[in-house]
């Protein structure tokens, strides 16, 4: 027996299991309108911000002085 979940796109009740292609979705109108959103750049995956440009090209430079 499949479990029920909701939608997360539009909240409706739908099986999560083999027999549903679009899980977690309820359809594929759904599923499509979630990967337009990640498209347009509407869910961000929170990241650690990495070293400046600046900074990694100070630490190039003076890599390139120690090896010269």
């Amino acid at each position: 027996m499949a479990k029920i979940v909701k939608c997360p796109q539009c909240g409706k009740d739908t099986e999560y299991g083999p027999e549903n292609k679009y899980r977690p979705f309820c359809s594929e109108r759904c599923q499509l309108i979630d990967l337009g959103e990640w498209a347009e750049e509407k869910y961000l995956i929170p990241a650690e911000e990495g070293p400046s440009r600046a900074d990694v090209n100070e630490e190039n430079e003076k890599q390139r002085r120690i090896l010269h």
